[in-house]
């Protein structure tokens, strides 16, 4: 079984496309268990000169799990820092500051 998503611009969200009268979306097919998601509570970042690695990790009580790994040049960690940083201003403004932890020990008790 194959779902199809659709993704906009970097940067924009759906309700934004909604409101556009020529909205660009990309449409992309995909298997069930990559259409489900995956749930991340931590990631790790490395990077070389040509590329950065993050790894979306899965901290939980039976260990520290991989749950992704993606490459990507350094412009295109810009185009994700500016989408990530539009789209979390948006959010903030409709639903309120986000509270961050200030707790930094990552261990299961």
């Amino acid at each position: 079984m194959t779902d199809t998503i659709a993704v906009t611009e970097a940067g924009k969200t759906m309700a934004d496309e909604k409101q556009s009268t020529n909205p660009s979306q990309i449409q992309i097919a995909t298997g069930d268990e990559m259409s489900r998601g995956r749930y991340s509570n931590m990631m790790l970042v490395s990077h070389s000169a040509e590329e950065f690695m993050m790894e979306w990790v899965l901290n939980s009580p039976s260990g520290t799990h991989l749950v992704s790994r993606i490459i990507v040049s350094p412009g295109h960690v810009r185009r994700i820092i500016a989408a990530l940083t539009e789209n979390l201003n948006k959010y903030e403004n409709r639903f309120g500051p986000v509270r961050v932890a200030e707790n930094t020990d990552h261990a299961f008790h």
